[in-house]
């Protein structure tokens, strides 16, 4: 059964077989009541069934005796970010979460799920990794083992986390192994499909054979990082900024040893600053964007995100930075996969 269908009881069915699936759910135990259709009707836990029996409820009673109406619920595409953390606030555990229709379609449980990001993602995963050879000869780079489990998996899974489940790979080199080893992504209670192309398109090209998108909003990401990025405030600053595209960034530092002078045009000096530090920022390989903004793109040629980025500061569009706090690092050279190695031992992602 899957996750949602733990958590479904229909109306007609018993109250010995809702007390056998509450029993199965344990720390989860919480069942939605729908009809045949599975239209939200209401909610029930133990202390429901408790209550129905202490008010001379019995067995043979419809479960319908016992529910609570009118659940906390949320409709797909309708909500925030800061009405889910509300509920969490609150101690709400798990929420239904229901089409226009009322139809019940998918759960939030905050135990395993931080929240809903409302976004697609796509992870660029068809490079070569000519610089790790040869760890890459027969393995692609995104399925090198990092700790316990492939490079692109921990970010797959981080994104799983925040809610994200329809997500693509742009797969190339080697390709087949990474649609072996994810498949259709039922496995994680998610969707992940698979683009491949037919000849380099850059490192945003491809995007434009993804067919399936659902959302106003993707997230593209190098699928050969390791971070532990939040990606909840990183779409959060995006959208509370009214971006068209917000790249996530992280910061290089540059000490310079000796005082330094600034000067004007003139030759005179203004200021004098003793062993400056200068902290510049690069782009992470994280970005957000509006769907709207892959028509800038030119289909069927090569194409780099930074010709995207100089597009849209062209047509005085919005594009913000997003600084990373926390963990990043770009796996490019053996150095880095040994470091990698070693940091996952001291790291959350």
């Amino acid at each position: 059964m899957t996750v949602l269908s733990n958590h479904i009881l229909y109306q007609d069915e018993s109250v010995r077989s809702a007390l056998a699936k509450l029993d199965k759910l344990g720390s989860d135990a919480i069942l939605f009541v729908t009809d045949e259709n599975k239209k939200l009707i209401g909610s029930l836990t133990d202390g429901d069934l408790r209550r129905g029996f202490i008010h001379n409820l019995s067995f043979e009673d419809s479960i319908l005796e016992y529910i609570q109406n009118s659940p906390i619920s949320i409709t797909q595409n309708n909500y925030t970010l800061s009405q889910l953390e509300e509920y969490k606030r609150k101690n709400f555990k798990i929420i239904p979460i229901l089409n226009e229709d009322g139809i019940l379609v998918d759960i939030l449980n905050f135990r395993i799920q931080q929240t809903i990001i409302p976004a697609d993602a796509i992870l660029m995963a068809g490079g070569e990794g000519k610089r790790l050879r040869p760890l890459t000869n027969k393995i692609p780079k995104p399925l090198l083992v990092i700790g316990d489990k492939p490079i692109i998996e921990h970010n797959i899974d981080r994104l799983i986390y925040v809610g994200i489940k329809n997500i693509c790979l742009s797969i190339n080199y080697l390709g087949d192994q990474l649609v072996d080893y994810f498949g259709d992504g039922s496995a994680k209670n998610a969707y992940i499909n698979y683009v491949r192309e037919d000849k380099p398109l850059g490192t945003i090209g491809s995007v434009l054979l993804v067919n399936n998108l659902i959302h106003d909003d993707i997230i593209i990401m190098n699928s050969d990082l390791l971070t532990n990025i939040d990606f909840a405030d990183f779409f959060n600053l995006y959208k509370e900024s009214n971006a068209d595209m917000a790249v996530a960034a992280t910061s290089y530092h540059v000490d310079v040893p000796y005082a330094v002078m600034e000067v004007n045009d003139d030759n005179q000096v203004s200021s004098l600053k003793e062993k400056p530090r200068y902290t510049y920022y690069s782009n992470a390989g994280i970005y957000i964007l509006k769907k709207e903004l892959l028509n800038m793109i030119p289909k069927g040629e090569y194409y780099d995100v930074t010709d995207l980025m100089d597009a849209i500061i062209a047509s005085n569009k919005k594009l913000v930075t997003y600084p990373i706090t926390g963990y990043w690092l770009d796996i490019g050279k053996h150095d880095d996969f040994k470091k990698a190695q070693e940091d996952i031992k001291h790291i959350k992602l």
